[in-house]
């Protein structure tokens, strides 16, 4: 095997540095005064939740590489300490921005609009009275203090917990006097709690539990004296790690890792910025880390417990717009699911088309008698998908169904083994794909018999089977019955439940056999087609491009004379725009109500405009690790809509969509032509019914 190719490093972005500048991207969100206001707070919440997964798995394999004294740079030339510096510079920054938005900005404009969020020193009798009564009848009963001294040591803190460090003061019937004290704020209490309306002043008002605890944390330690009461939150490594060559049983093995998830190494302190210097020099001695690993905020240490707030106040003129999805025209009267496959390819855009076709062809599958067999793939499908339901009733009623559930998709191992389960307990056939490569193809495959035989019907999309997400990720699903597309989902379900080597697909490309060299192989005709002097175009779109053999074949592509236009949601690594290098690339990342989730590949190709959705993005573990398809539409028509909904919108967006210059920053180009947004364009041209809010 030849060494694996070294490019200059100059020519890579840093992954952690790229994703740390998306999530600005999606503060920016926040701050766009034209965003509705909900919306805003909403945008807020989820860079905490992105922040929280940055942390847990990027800035934990950083710190275990610094752990190793390990120096090895990635293809950007940066060793991991001077990647973890900056890191923590540009969180450091970020986080404050985020909370000075929600200080400044977002809180005082709700309370404008009668959303109040009350803190402790504005409380009138009437409402301390209230919540003094819901933290004896609500709060109270289930907290455990936990006083710290040879006989208590520190406790073990959950990942991501709600936790107040106690100063105290005095002796108690023990004659104790430790000085400190813990109290762990229980997973079942909510963290927001709505007043009545009565004692508000407002429509919505509501407090902070951690308000509530620190204003009568004292009850909790009779006779003694607080000094101070701090909430905390730690974030842990949470990658999981199974050892593919000594696992004999991949589900044993996951049940057995995941109760740790919750105690890995500390790799994030964060505290109110009223914490006291000897507690939070004492936190950070008890969770192992460096004064860089602390973060101090103005308010609540865990902005993700806002998420629920739009959903409790029901303003919907203070967020986006209901819609109603719509269909494809060949679905939109009384339809028999797999006639209408039968007659041609139907192509679907999430969420501005519905995801209800799929659903229904797993409803007619498991009640149709003709139907004898099901095989689909689950990543991520949500606890209680109805996808799932359709698939234990087939198996109920005897048909053959088999489901390659992928158990190390991140964050949703524990849904994953459920769902395995349940299906195992029905006679479902369930396997766990192959060691040591993700299943993260999306099919689903429906044989059945007919009067000339048996025929498969076929879905393929670039996003998950999850009904719930369809509904604000953008994706693109295919249902057909092309018997060679049919023939290629088959043997690739052979892979993944038997063993055997690899046949050739007639359309597909799979990961890790094919996909990587065919994109390259697309590329390079794309190069040679521009040196020929013919016309040569790449459109690319998906979350994120790293894997560097891609990306210096685009910069080959671009000195070449090819046009590249790169629609790349999240981390990119490539600079476009560089003289003499990727003058003929340009990048932009459209940020906006729904997250942009499609893998779109065009090549002109000589005018046969080849397009291929995947659900794969451009990194080295999409290519070489996982489980990857990446599938060609095929009908004209059906390649005119890609082109016309999935690209050509996108690249004409002036209001959402960022421009990346060589050095990797990012910024909205000001216009003076017509306002236009991708999503809003989408949901109008698309017949998209908006519902009215006014």
């Amino acid at each position: 095997m030849s060494p694996p190719r070294r490019f200059p490093a100059e020519q890579f972005l840093n992954r952690e540095l790229s994703l740390l500048a998306f999530n600005q991207r999606v503060i920016a969100q926040a701050a766009d005064g034209r965003v509705p206001l909900l919306e805003r707070l909403r945008f807020l919440c989820i860079v905490s939740s992105n922040l929280d997964e940055f942390f847990e798995i990027r800035v934990a394999g950083l710190k275990e590489q610094l752990k190793l004294g390990s120096h090895a740079a990635g293809a950007d030339g940066m060793p991991p300490l001077e990647v973890f510096r900056r890191v923590t510079e540009q969180a450091h920054q970020l986080i404050g921005e985020q909370y000075a938005l929600l200080n400044d900005e977002i809180l005082p404009a709700l309370e404008k609009e009668g959303i109040a969020f009350f803190r402790r020193s504005l409380w009138t009798n009437e409402q301390r009275a209230w919540i003094r009564g819901y933290f004896h009848k609500e709060v109270m009963p289930v907290l455990t203090p936990i006083g710290l001294d040879p006989s208590h040591p520190f406790p073990r803190v959950l990942n991501k917990s709600l936790n107040f460090a106690v100063e105290l003061e005095g002796t108690d019937a023990f004659g104790r006097s430790s000085g400190a004290a813990i109290v762990q704020a229980p997973r079942a209490l909510p963290r927001v709690i709505r007043l009545p309306k009565e004692l508000c002043g407002v429509d919505y008002g509501f407090v902070f539990l951690s308000s509530v605890l620190h204003e009568y944390v004292d009850e909790l330690f009779t006779g003694m004296h607080v000094l101070g009461c701090y909430q905390f939150r730690v974030t842990r490594n949470s990658d999981l790690f199974v050892d593919d060559e000594e696992v004999k049983n991949l589900r044993i093995a996951l049940q057995g890792e995941l109760p740790q998830r919750h105690f890995g190494d500390a790799v994030r302190l964060e505290v109110a910025d009223n914490c006291s210097e000897i507690m939070t020099d004492f936190l950070l001695q008890q969770f192992g880390l460096e004064r860089s690993d602390l973060y101090r905020v103005p308010g609540i240490v865990n902005l993700v417990r806002l998420m629920s707030v739009p959903d409790r106040v029901d303003r919907p003129d203070l967020m986006y717009a209901p819609f109603q999805p719509g269909l494809p025209k060949v679905l939109t009267k009384r339809y028999d699911i797999f006639a209408s496959i039968r007659k041609h390819d139907i192509l679907m855009h999430h969420p501005f088309q519905s995801f209800t076709p799929v659903i229904q062809l797993l409803q007619q599958a498991a009640d149709d008698p003709q139907v004898v067999a099901i095989k689909m793939t689950v990543y991520r499908t949500g606890t209680d998908s109805v996808l799932m339901e359709h698939l234990l009733r087939a198996a109920e009623k005897g048909k053959e169904v088999t489901v390659v559930v992928e158990l190390m998709a991140r964050f949703d191992e524990e849904a994953n083994l459920s769902i395995a389960a349940r299906l195992e307990q029905v006679g479902a056939h369930v396997v766990y794909g192959v060691v040591g490569y993700k299943t993260h193809a999306k099919m689903l495959m429906v044989l059945r018999r007919e009067d000339q035989g048996y025929r498969r019907y076929i879905h393929l999309g670039t996003g998950n089977y999850h009904p719930r997400t369809t509904r604000f990720y953008t994706d693109f699903g295919l249902l057909t019955a092309n018997p060679e597309i049919g023939e290629d989902v088959n043997e690739v379900f052979k892979q993944l439940t038997g063993l055997g080597k690899a046949g050739a697909l007639k359309h597909l490309w799979q990961a890790p056999f094919s996909l990587h060299s065919k994109m390259l192989a697309a590329i390079q005709a794309e190069i040679e087609a521009a040196r020929a002097g013919k016309s040569a175009r790449i459109i690319a779109k998906m979350n994120s491009l790293l894997e560097p053999e891609i990306i210096t074949a685009l910069y080959e592509a671009s000195q070449a004379g090819v046009k590249i236009d790169l629609i790349v949601r999240g981390v990119c690594s490539l600079r476009p725009g560089v003289k003499g290098l990727s003058e003929n690339i340009r990048v932009r990342s459209v940020i906006g109500r729904f997250l942009e989730h499609h893998r779109i590949f065009y090549f002109h190709a000589g005018g046969q405009q080849n397009i291929y959705l995947s659900s794969s993005d451009w990194m080295e573990r999409n290519f070489f690790r996982r489980i990857e398809i990446c599938f060609p539409v095929l009908e004209p028509k059906l390649k005119q809509r890609v082109l016309k909904e999935g690209l050509k919108p996108y690249l004409a967006d002036n209001c959402q969509a960022w421009e990346m210059d060589s050095s990797g920053e990012y910024r909205i180009k000001p216009t003076k032509r017509p306002r236009i947004s991708a999503q809003e364009r989408l949901l109008k041209d698309m017949g998209v019914s908006v519902v009215s809010v006014t």
